[in-house]
């Protein structure tokens, strides 16, 4: 029978690392809740000022809850992870700091933090008369790579990571190649909102509660991950998406264009050359996921995803 569990976020850890003990051992099928904290690692308050920005220390790394072993995965598996909820905390953050971010440090020289509002679940609160509606995600979510030592949290690998898809809310499903046994699965990183890309490197970060339920594909062999939303990614019904990572956007563009070549030559019967037409009626890479990718990769290697019809 399938089991619903917890994992508090007491203890985290700040980069992949395929040595790291698991905290949970879970089935195939199980379902935990894995409370996160926000990438600040707990370092704003309500109180915070614009000089606590200023003031906060180097980046260390996002603080994720995990790992968790699932029972049976081995490499060559994918995980199939399904975002049952994400529960906002009361309040999140954005913070400017000089020097990251799109624009150059001349036009943003000081440090800003704002707060958000977020108590009541529906949307984020700035003031102003200003409200964005809540679209929870958690940003990082990955499991351990098959190469020893410890890598960075910061850009999005083909273990997943900190992909910042915001279409993975609630009702969606990422697809993660596993690359050792037990999988080792990661969770971090919380959004209460964000846009195509995190323009002055921050979105409205916040800690949160995440429910997941976690099974497996044997044999699936995934080579980077895959999603299908829960519900439009831009306009019409749910979609399938694929992801391609690395530092040129154009070869990246290129191996997410094979990837759903792939997915529409295994899933739907298609000849190659009928879903690589379908690519290009489909717009290979999709204009708004272009302007993502490039914009992730003011601060990370980029990702592009690509997404066709019904899943």
């Amino acid at each position: 029978m399938a089991r619903t569990q917890r994992l508090d976020r007491r203890l985290v850890h700040y980069e992949w690392n395929n040595a790291l003990a698991p905290r949970l051992e879970i089935e195939p099928g199980d379902t935990v809740i894995f409370e996160t904290r926000d990438a600040a690692d707990g370092y704003y308050t309500l109180a915070s000022t614009h000089a606590d920005a200023a003031a906060r220390g180097p980046f260390r790394g996002h603080p994720l809850t995990g790992p968790v072993r699932v029972q049976g995965a081995a490499p060559g598996d994918a995980l199939v992870v399904e975002i049952l909820d994400v529960k906002p905390a009361p309040f999140g953050w954005t913070a400017i700091r000089p020097g990251r971010g799109l624009l150059p440090e001349a036009e943003f020289p000081k440090a800003h933090l704002q707060l958000w509002d977020l108590s009541d679940g529906t949307h984020a609160r700035m003031g102003h008369g200003i409200a964005v509606p809540i679209e929870p995600v958690p940003g990082v979510m990955g499991v351990a790579l098959d190469e020893p030592g410890g890598h960075s949290t910061m850009p999005p690998r083909k273990n997943g990571g900190n992909m910042d898809v915001k279409q993975l809310t609630r009702g969606a499903t990422l697809y993660l190649p596993v690359w050792v046994p037990g999988a080792l699965l990661s969770v971090g990183d919380a959004h209460a909102a964000q846009g195509d890309g995190e323009v002055c490197v921050t979105a409205v970060e916040m800690s949160a509660e995440v429910t997941l339920r976690v099974d497996l594909q044997p044999g699936r062999r995934l080579r980077e991950p895959q999603l299908r939303t829960g519900g439009p990614l831009g306009a019409g019904t749910p979609h399938f998406a694929t992801t391609a990572h690395g530092p040129d956007l154009f070869a990246a563009a290129q191996q997410a264009v094979r990837y759903m070549i792939e997915h529409l030559v295994e899933e739907r019967g298609l000849a190659r050359e009928e879903a690589y037409i379908l690519e290009r009626r489909r717009r290979s890479p999709d204009q708004r996921d272009r302007r993502r990718a490039q914009l992730d990769r003011l601060r990370l290697p980029p990702r592009v995803d690509l997404h066709v019809g019904r899943p």
